[in-house]
């Protein structure tokens, strides 16, 4: 989601406020556990993914960031309505707003995925981001290359995992653009099915600011 700038002279908020830790602090005690988490739409931690959520499986997310990031606070529905498709819902409470965001899995051969997308349909306007992305997953090591469109300008996506052990996985990703930044954090996987995922923003504008982000996710399933 493309990064805010302040206006000049304005101070920058603190990353995590104390409505922001509420909103983890509940959403941690109120998810339980029963599938392997996976990061899709929900992404590494700024650009999405190119696998797809598994059919009938719905990821729960709550989100809080730095609102320079973009909402401050939000929620998260991410569904695999077939094998090669899957839709997001993300709901924001600071400001209110809706984003539509969906994928298309186009080519899965072993270890390598081709996926185009639309994501960030806001109801505060604008148009649909086009994606397309690019990934290898060898199981210890996934890397993610990829290119969008916003606001009238390409840019470039890149990102890499490394999973140290069954429940911690070590990331980093880029997104081109002054409204983006490159990022570092880490999954971390408290049983098969809840994680979550704090990360540090480097924005690419200057003055570079380090602004926080942390997302947990419950992944639950509707059908098989």
């Amino acid at each position: 989601m493309p990064l805010k700038h302040p206006a000049d002279g304005e101070t920058l908020p603190p990353c995590m406020n104390r409505s922001a830790f509420r909103l983890a602090a509940w959403a941690l005690a109120l998810f339980a556990a029963t599938l392997p988490a996976r990061a899709t739409i929900v992404g590494l931690n700024q650009i999405v993914t190119p696998d797809i959520q598994p059919t009938g499986v719905l990821a729960l997310s709550a989100q809080v960031q730095h609102p320079l990031i973009g909402n401050s606070q939000m929620f998260q529905f991410e569904l695999g309505v077939t094998p090669r498709f899957e839709v997001a819902w993300f709901q924001g409470l600071k400001p209110g707003e809706s984003i539509l965001s969906t994928e298309l899995n186009l080519l899965k051969k072993g270890p390598h995925l081709l996926t185009i997308g639309a994501v960030n349909w806001s109801t505060r306007g604008g148009d649909p981001q086009p994606v397309v992305e690019y990934g290898c997953n060898t199981g210890a090591d996934y890397f993610v290359m990829g290119a969008t469109r916003a606001d009238g300008r390409d840019g470039v996506l890149a990102g890499y995992k490394h999973a140290v052990s069954d429940k911690l996985q070590l990331s980093a990703d880029f997104q081109s653009g002054s409204a983006n930044a490159a990022t570092v954090g880490l999954t971390f996987n408290f049983t098969p099915s809840l994680s979550i995922n704090p990360a540090l923003y480097r924005t690419n504008s200057s003055p570079h600011h380090l602004l926080g982000y942390v997302v947990l996710t419950w992944n639950v399933v509707l059908w098989k």
